[in-house]
């Protein structure tokens, strides 16, 4: 074991080799040091556990991959090929041009966001993006947050904390990753009151939970899951005329934000925000980053007074968004209140796509990969826990292994090539064959992806 410390080289010794010299070109030399530091720190570590001391080779190419590995940013563009339209591992809503135009041109700068050119004076953030929610939505004022969640979370802390909420059992959901309804209740100092059943719930059943204590009734729109069959649920309509006949606030979480008739695509319909500001609710909850098509937002809009209360809340400061995504929510709605979000908003982009363009890029898709690569029907989802069970018709270009374990771990591995390119392509695996949908595919990245396709498969020896 001496003998493996005394192997190590000093820290001068392996700064001064002539192969760190690229690096430090490009990296502090403290920036360095640190890392060598680190890597003989590990060596030792390894020495004592009876691990053989690294050469001084293996030591200087740890040093190099270490550094270059951390002067990387890891967070990269990837090409979505998996027909999942908003697929929150790949970051869910691609923006427009416009939107991505307007969040460069503020980050580059200084920008008006709390100063009132006209009379010099400080103002409000608010005022560069609750016009155009109120005038799309029709609710009287409206406030941004970090997040849907972190809306919800402000709303019950700042209306309800040691007051009880009123929801119905088949909507105390999980959202996803663990995040559940009844623990943003906790966490506000609500106090949750289920109603009705799992399956069925009725007017009644809130209005026989009403208390003096009550301080709102809260709808969950069930995003991520359905239930089919024997079911009842209490309508916005009859929510909201209930909570304004007992003076209480209805809260009404949406979920995705839209703004647009999904049945009008083919797709189940989904609770649109301007629906739920008619009906009479007292706020409405809905995130920026789904079926809206922003950046990640949360966006509450509803009754003034409300409003009001919710800005003045501690938490309104912490859960508040940065200009960059304020500029790039206000270019997002500008599309809708130019009636052009089919034609600019990805996401709507990707959902009205005709199934004969999608077959006509899938076909040439194939036509390189003759012998090798099919096309077949398939679904595409919208995904990010909206509209569950609908489905989008498409074409799906196959590439199949077989029953042999030789062929499934070629589709494996060709999964692997296609993810390892630059950029990545992210497609889906399903039994032993490869599957990419040309729907969640930017027409002007079929060109990478067909490079990609032809690395990955002739580094396989395929074809």
């Amino acid at each position: 074991m001496s003998n493996g410390f005394r192997s190590l080289p000093s820290v001068d010794r392996l700064l001064a080799d002539e192969r760190l010299q690229p690096l430090e070109a490009i990296y502090s030399r403290q920036f360095i040091t640190d890392e060598v530091r680190l890597i003989l720190e590990e060596s030792r570590s390894s020495i004592v556990r009876g691990q053989p001391a690294p050469s001084f080779d293996e030591l200087l190419a740890s040093v190099c991959a270490r550094v270059e590995s951390l002067g990387q940013i890891t967070l990269r563009p990837v090409i979505n090929a998996t027909g999942v339209v908003l697929h929150t591992n790949l970051g869910r809503a691609p923006v427009s041009q416009e939107t991505a135009t307007a969040m460069k041109a503020v980050s580059l700068g200084y920008v008006n966001l709390e100063f009132d050119l006209e009379s010099g004076a400080r103002g409000s953030r608010e005022v560069h993006i609750s016009s155009l929610l109120c005038r799309l939505t029709g609710a009287e004022a409206a406030l941004v947050v970090n997040n849907n969640s972190s809306a919800v979370l402000l709303a019950l802390s700042a209306l309800a904390k040691k007051k009880e909420v009123i929801v119905s059992r088949g909507q105390a959901v999980e959202i996803g990753g663990g995040f559940r309804i009844p623990d943003v209740m906790r966490q506000s100092g609500a106090k949750l009151v289920e109603v009705g059943t799992t399956n069925c719930t009725y007017p009644s059943d809130y209005e026989q939970a009403i208390t003096a204590r009550t301080a709102a009734l809260l709808r969950v729109h069930s995003s991520n899951f359905k239930i089919i069959g024997f079911a009842q649920e209490v309508s916005v309509n009859e929510i909201a005329e209930l909570g304004a006949r007992h003076n209480l606030p209805v809260l009404d979480d949406l979920g995705s934000g839209c703004l647009l008739d999904t049945t009008r695509f083919g797709l189940g319909p989904e609770p649109m925000v301007q629906d739920s500001i008619a009906a009479g609710v007292a706020l409405a909850f809905f995130s920026g980053d789904k079926l809206l098509g922003g950046p990640q937002a949360g966006i509450i809009v509803g009754k003034k007074h409300l409003i009001d209360k919710l800005r003045k809340h501690p938490l309104a400061r912490a859960a508040r968004v940065d200009k960059t995504r304020m500029a790039g929510l206000a270019a997002t709605l500008l599309h809708y209140l130019k009636g052009e979000a089919e034609q600019k908003i990805p996401v709507w982009q990707m959902i009205s796509m005709p199934l004969e363009e999608i077959e006509k890029r899938a076909r040439e898709w194939s036509e390189h990969f003759k012998g090798l690569a099919t096309v077949t029907e398939g679904e595409s989802v919208v995904g990010g826990g909206s509209l569950p069970g609908s489905t989008l018709p498409t074409r799906l270009l196959v590439i199949k292994g077989s029953a042999r374990a030789k062929e499934r771990n070629t589709v494996q591995a060709l999964a692997a090539r296609l993810r390892a390119h630059q950029p990545p392509v992210v497609g889906r695996i399903e039994g032993n064959s490869l599957l990419l949908d040309p729907r969640t595919v930017f027409p002007d990245e079929d060109r990478i992806v067909l490079e990609a396709l032809r690395h990955g498969l002739d580094s396989l020896g395929v074809g």
